[in-house]
């Protein structure tokens, strides 16, 4: 009692409205948020639910976020002119019911669009078509049809699409079909586990299974079990004026250069699948590159660079072969010519280490060489291109795309343009003629995949098991 007596009036009113101020903004968050347009705008931010998978939303090796859905949701809030809070939740259920409950203003996770879906949320504009697939390992118990599926144990993530589909099937054609419906699982730890072999088959979205297919190369789609489907994002009912915007941003967003080149960053590279390619990379990751590991991690230090890119580049290269040797000349497990390792002053291309080291520093300089206007990560993906290429090219390729109204320093602008310095009625009219422009379109691609693929491998051997 003696030391409140001490307490002059003014601290007690400091205290009082703190106390105050901290219960009000408290109860203001428990508080459905509106999904009106104008009270956004007044409370300065766009909350989205959202999970994370490589489809979505995740953090890039730069500890930076990234992911298709937060590419699209971030250019949309800034045509909003607010920035993006994302809220993460572990399962499709979750953030259904946590939309539902007023706690975030849409959903962006990689959601389809189905009747049950519609009676509960409003749509916003489809972005991708996917279709449902089963999903099971090569070599292990896999059905031919539909009418097979209840002779397979399947699991699933609960509340899901897949849900509603396998309930459809059941109902109308499979009365003994059953399956296991995961609430704390994702649907890549669901693909984990059928690589793994503790379960025959689950059911996953195209795209997904494009993603993880790569990581998990023995898996193999079976067959389709729904026409293609819409993805969308949700929102709450009633959320009118938030739904226009959605729909007026996207009529305008879907046709540019930006939509393009999201696109492409993200599944542009994971077109190419090849079983027997991908298993010898993996079996090359543990066999070759702890060899050259070093080697690559003191490049990429010195020229600015993910020593997996470059170690992705060497197996495009040469599979890691430090003696590999083409027909055109090209030695070293970089490829290096005679031209640039003399310009590089590199004396021996099957030299490791000076190999590794001039590849990198040659990559850099090609980088360097472009206008500022190109900017990370095109910047990279297109001085890859010039390596495999040569950047005359590369600036005639540039050339077409303005002419044709692509986005001349971003890579997605280029990869469509690329493929025309192989035909006569474009490259004849080029300063650097005929090209090959196909091959540098999927050089990228197939570099872009090794690195992820190698990057997964690295993670797992650090914790001892993925995802």
């Amino acid at each position: 009692m003696r030391y409140l007596k001490t307490v002059s009036p003014a601290i007690l009113i400091v205290l009082l409205v703190a106390v105050s101020l901290f219960f009000f903004f408290r109860d203001r968050e428990k508080e459905p948020l509106s999904p009106a347009l104008e009270d956004i705008m007044e409370r300065g931010e766009l909350v989205v639910l959202t999970r994370n998978a490589p489809t979505t939303y995740y953090f890039d090796r730069n500890e930076q976020p990234a992911g298709f859905e937060y590419d699209l949701v971030s250019r949309f809030a800034e045509w909003l002119g607010v920035p993006a809070r994302f809220v993460v939740e572990h399962s499709v259920g979750e953030i259904m019911d946590a939309l539902e409950r007023g706690e975030a203003h849409l959903a962006a996770a990689n959601l389809t669009k189905t009747e049950p879906r519609a009676q509960r949320f409003t749509f916003g504009p489809p972005y991708m078509e996917v279709e449902q697939q089963v999903v099971c390992r090569r070599g292990g118990n896999c059905p031919d049809s539909i009418e097979d599926l209840d002779s397979v144990s399947l699991m699933i993530i609960s509340e899901s699409s897949y849900e509603e589909r396998l309930r459809e099937i059941r109902d109308t054609m499979l009365p003994e079909l059953s399956w296991q419906a995961m609430p704390g699982l994702s649907t890549e730890m669901i693909l984990q586990k059928v690589w793994e072999g503790e379960v025959d088959c689950t059911v996953a979205d195209s795209n997904i299974v494009q993603k993880n297919r790569r990581f998990f190369p023995e898996l193999v789609v079976a067959f389709p079990i729904t026409e293609p489907q819409e993805l969308v994002w949700l929102l709450p009912k009633g959320a009118d004026d938030l739904v226009h915007s959605v729909k007026t941003w996207f009529d305008e967003f879907v046709n540019s250069n930006t939509f393009s080149a999201i696109h492409t960053r993200h599944y542009a590279h994971v077109e190419i699948f090849d079983y027997v390619d991908i298993t010898r990379f993996m079996r090359s990751v543990d066999e070759r590159l702890p060899r050259y590991r070093s080697y690559f991690e003191e490049a990429a230090e010195a020229y600015g660079f993910d020593w997996t890119l470059l170690a992705a580049m060497a197996y495009q290269e040469s599979h890691w072969n430090p003696d590999a040797r083409s027909h055109t000349g090209v030695r070293g497990i970089m490829m290096l010519t005679l031209d640039t390792a003399a310009d590089l002053e590199i004396e021996d291309r099957v030299d490791v280490e000076a190999s590794i080291d001039g590849g990198a520093r040659y990559l850099a300089q090609l980088r360097e060489r472009l206008p500022e206007a190109v900017l990370e990560p095109d910047r990279t993906w297109i001085a890859l291109a010039a390596y495999n290429i040569g950047m005359g090219h590369i600036y005639d390729a540039r050339a077409l795309a303005e002419h044709y109204g692509y986005d001349k320093n971003t890579w997605a602008g280029l990869r469509e343009v690329l493929p025309k310095l192989a035909q006569p009625d474009y490259y004849r009219y080029l300063r650097f003629g005929y090209a090959r422009g196909g091959e540098p379109v999927l050089y990228v691609a197939r570099v872009r995949n090794y690195q992820q693929v190698l990057e997964r491998v690295l993670e797992w051997e650090d914790s001892k098991g993925w995802l």
